[in-house]
């Protein structure tokens, strides 16, 4: 195993996924927590490994009992279903 790559891509994933919601929980945290930063970091940071790892889980469960067709036109249609809502359905009306 190339443990460079891995460590890489380990990095990297984490550094990008960081800007999602978890960094605005964060600011939101650390805004009324500034004596303790690098706490809120740390626990944002294993929050998001952690739901990272039960997704993968999750997914690896699932894989094994459906066939990849099959989930492969379930996402298709779920994405259709969101794309169709978001164009066609204001909710503000």
């Amino acid at each position: 195993m190339d443990w460079h790559l891995l460590g890489l891509s380990f990095i990297t994933v984490f550094l990008s996924e960081l800007g999602d919601k978890s960094q605005l929980a964060a600011i939101a945290l650390s805004s009324r927590c500034q004596s303790t930063p690098r706490a809120v970091f740390l626990g944002t940071a294993c929050a998001l490994l952690l739901t990272s790892l039960l997704g993968a889980l999750a997914g690896g469960v699932v894989a094994e009992f459906f066939p990849t067709r099959l989930l492969k036109a379930i996402a298709a249609i779920g994405f259709a279903v969101l794309a169709i809502r978001l164009l066609f359905l204001n909710e503000s009306d």
